[in-house]
């Protein structure tokens, strides 16, 4: 799901983000501490967490995606490090390093997922359903705009793209998706810490997203598939 929503950014508009583990860490977290501190329904807290990251990625990307190039991806870069450095020392919100135990299982009021292998039916139902917006929204008016800033932006400008909007847009799509698999992570383990959302998960992500195919739309899920049961096979 995070590599569905990161390939909106980098695989269909060519930009570069290193810094989508802060939205997944929102994600977490928001839904961890609403539920655990205030007892919020699963399914609730995850919407809100979203609502949360959306309007991150509004205030953060405004600025951020008026650089291009080495400089965005350096400004992400700092993004995602600055969120893992306030998941660590903010202790009175996230605990630190002791992270959040007991979250409850994703469900709605008395049905809750508890079995591990209704958790994989689940997960697995919500991922289509985001590779089956993600095709919508590729082959839609929408996609071909970001399709075109990828190949050129002077082009995509020369035909009325405004592109800052559409990279906006892009960014906010892709920081939802990261947002709602920070928080199917959190119910899924029941378990969070800070280094979930460290710099590994970056580089795993980037290869999961290279090896099934960046810019297509099963890419990101084949590339994820083969990167988990690889290192498995191995063993």
């Amino acid at each position: 799901v995070f590599c569905v929503g990161l390939n909106f950014f980098m695989g269909y508009t060519g930009q570069a983000s290193f810094g989508q583990n802060a939205f997944a860490a929102i994600g977490g977290y928001g839904t961890a501490i609403l539920c655990v501190q205030y007892g919020w329904e699963p399914l609730l807290a995850l919407v809100a967490s979203m609502a949360i990251a959306g309007v991150a990625s509004l205030v953060v990307g405004y600025p951020t995606l008026r650089l291009r190039g080495h400089y965005l991806a350096m400004a992400t870069f700092a993004l995602g490090l600055i969120t893992y450095d306030l998941s660590v020392q903010w202790t009175s919100l996230t605990q630190g390093y002791m992270g959040y135990s007991g979250i409850p299982p994703l469900g709605i009021g008395p049905f809750t997922i508890e079995d591990e292998r209704m958790k994989l039916v689940c997960l697995m139902v919500i991922l289509v359903f985001g590779l089956w917006i993600s095709g919508r929204l590729r082959n839609s008016r929408f996609g071909r705009a970001l399709r075109a800033i990828s190949t050129s932006e002077p082009g995509a400008a020369a035909l009325g793209i405004r592109i800052s909007r559409y990279k906006l847009a892009a960014f906010v799509i892709a920081a939802l998706y990261a947002s709602v698999a920070g928080s199917l992570f959190a119910h899924a383990v029941g378990f969070i810490s800070p280094e979930v959302f460290g710099l590994q998960m970056v580089v795993v992500t980037f290869t999961m997203l290279y090896v099934g195919g960046i810019g297509t739309v099963l890419g990101p899920a084949i590339g994820a598939i083969i990167a988990s049961l690889l290192p498995q096979f191995m063993r």
